[in-house]
């Protein structure tokens, strides 16, 4: 069972100080990752960070963090698609860091086209990454959860699997999504005794990744958002850090939509 935490201030409850945490697909310099990872950091937390083909990104993460708010931090390379490569990950960082505190599975793929457009490889390749790579994570860390008793797993899911967006065909993508969400009410229940796992379900953010499509489907895009505006990164990172600390230990199988009212209407 997971008890009730000891501390009484909210600064106290909201401190990650003594935690390990670990963020998959923070090589950016402003996506959702690196702003996990920065909240996680600001509130005391040794971080991991994970990189797939950007090595310097990653690197260059993990010194900031280190440098700026005086914790421990690390890059690694981790490929989520191949289990094997990822319980090897978990394994290196539980030698190097002593233990995983919390899991923030955030790397995910987009897709580019709908299902008829596209391959049959296209569709498994953003299944591959986006689901199976999030169920990679938590059988991977999951065991060490249950081993320790305690632990928090955080899936970056999407407003997408709760809605089909328009114009832009992606249904692999809300499929998957959609699993994702779905997952962590699963894992939920399946890890009541020892672990809590949530998902963030994001709107519109701009991390940059969305800068190619064209200036007219932004702006209708925009007019389907009540707040009138797309998401920073940064306004994410406090939902982050509330999943992963002591503050929500009585939230679990909780989907969190940070959408700018998106999915309200």
């Amino acid at each position: 069972m997971i008890d009730v935490p000891k501390a009484e201030s909210l600064h106290d409850l909201f401190s990650l100080k003594g935690k390990v945490v670990v963020v998959t697909g923070a090589s950016g310099p402003k996506g959702m990752g690196i702003e996990a990872a920065r909240g996680c950091a600001e509130m005391g937390a040794d971080v991991v960070v994970t990189y797939s083909s950007r090595a310097e990104g990653g690197e260059k993460n993990a010194k900031e963090l280190s440098e700026k708010y005086g914790v421990k931090s690390k890059a690694y390379k981790c490929n989520i698609a191949d289990y094997d490569n990822v319980s090897k990950f978990v394994d290196d960082v539980i030698k190097e860091f002593g233990k995983i505190d919390v899991f923030i599975a955030n790397a995910g793929a987009t897709a580019s086209s709908g299902i008829l457009d596209g391959s049959v490889e296209d569709w498994n390749e953003v299944i591959q990454v986006d689901l199976n790579g999030t169920f990679h994570c938590a059988k991977a860390v999951g065991a060490h959860f249950k081993e320790c008793g305690t632990g928090s797993f955080v899936i970056t899911s999407s407003m997408s699997g709760h809605i089909a967006n328009f114009p832009q065909e992606q249904t692999s993508y809300n499929v998957a999504k959609a699993g994702c969400i779905h997952l962590a009410r699963s894992l939920a229940n399946e890890w009541r005794d020892f672990a809590r796992v949530n998902s963030i379900s994001p709107g519109y953010i701009d991390t940059g990744l969305s800068d190619f499509v064209d200036e007219k489907t932004q702006k209708l895009w925009k007019s389907m958002i009540p707040m009138g505006r797309d998401g920073m990164a940064k306004e994410l990172k406090g939902a982050y850090v509330y999943l992963a600390s002591d503050a929500s230990t009585y939230t679990t199988g909780a989907d969190l939509v940070i959408d700018g009212g998106y999915t309200c209407r």
